[in-house]
């Protein structure tokens, strides 16, 4: 089943011609602008999610096309829709973050994310680049687009100085951020955080939009439980590593629903980022044994269930 769309418009403080899909944790929000020359949609959601994402965006635009798609970063569940939409709308311009852009042009597969963690995106071109430092126009007002490495090296952050409003991606949850995914690959990102925190700070946003979870606007309290948090995995960056690895097999959960035993095995060992992790941080220890221990736990706080069938999302 898809994840639950919730809707956050105007009466939640938002510019009026913002729509917020609000979606889950396999997909990640959208954030649909109706401008007067434009149309646009931030992120565009796992590729599993795709006919929801083209049904969600229909229901506000009608029979008005969708113009323009932007990527704050190049996920897998911020941009697994994009191949989608491109196909049911022509003439749609798509923008993404100038880091990976030789990447996608030439589709590597390597280079990119997807392989390395699992996960699938169907191939999609790209018109146009986020470049920080300028300004993209959106429902009619100029956002500041702003780089915002830590989660992703790459990634960028959305800002509308008149609302205050900032479509932070996986930069700032109102609980938490994303994973330090390159920390994980021993490139150091745990200050690239701390500044892209410092950032958000001084923008001072009213209210954020976050890449997964509700709109929010206790922003000094979201940024807080952040610089704790963060605090932390750098004290512990074991725990990190662990808690990366049971988010990924978790996501793959909530795309699969249901798996055997013997494919899960073949999709744990066929994950590239795994082994990396392993060698990393866990060298002594079987990946079998190690990826068993980290299911022992999702199980055990109700994440998943596992039988003699196979593994089940929970």
């Amino acid at each position: 089943m898809p994840d639950g769309v919730g809707h956050a418009e105007a009466s939640a403080g938002l510019p009026a011609n913002v729509v917020v899909f609000e979606r889950g944790w396999l997909s990640s929000n959208n954030i649909l602008f109706t401008g007067a020359e434009e149309t646009a949609l931030v992120d565009t959601g796992y590729a599993t999610h795709a006919d929801q994402t083209l049904a969600l965006v229909e229901s506000v635009l009608g029979e008005r096309p969708l113009d323009r798609v932007l990527n704050t970063h190049l996920h897998s569940d911020h941009c697994g829709g994009n191949s989608a939409l491109q196909l049911r709308y022509p003439s749609l311009r798509t923008d993404i973050p100038p880091g990976e852009a030789a990447l996608v042009e030439r589709w590597d597969a390597e280079g990119l994310s997807f392989l390395a963690t699992g996960q699938s995106c169907p191939r999609f071109g790209f018109t146009g680049l986020l470049e920080p430092g300028t300004e993209c126009l959106l429902g009619d007002r100029a956002w500041q687009v702003h780089g915002a490495p830590g989660h992703d090296p790459h990634s960028v952050i959305l800002f509308d100085p008149v609302s205050r409003t900032l479509i932070s991606a996986d930069a700032l949850w109102e609980n938490g951020f994303g994973i330090a995914f390159p920390e994980l690959m021993g490139e150091p990102s745990f200050g690239d955080i701390a500044a892209t925190l410092d950032l958000i700070e001084k923008l001072a946003p009213r209210q954020v939009i976050p890449g997964h979870g509700g709109v929010f606007g206790d922003v000094d309290c979201a940024l807080q439980t952040a610089r704790k948090r963060l605090v932390g995995l750098q004290r512990d960056p074991v725990k990190h590593a662990r808690h990366a690895m049971k988010v990924l097999m978790k996501f793959k959960l909530l795309e699969l629903h249901a798996v055997s035993h013997a494919e899960w095995g073949e999709w744990l060992s066929g994950t590239p980022y795994f082994e990396r992790i392993r060698v990393r941080f866990f060298a002594g220890e079987a990946l079998t044994d190690l990826t068993s221990d980290l299911l022992a736990e999702l199980i055990a706080a109700g994440a998943a269930q596992s039988d003699a069938s196979g593994v089940r999302n929970a």
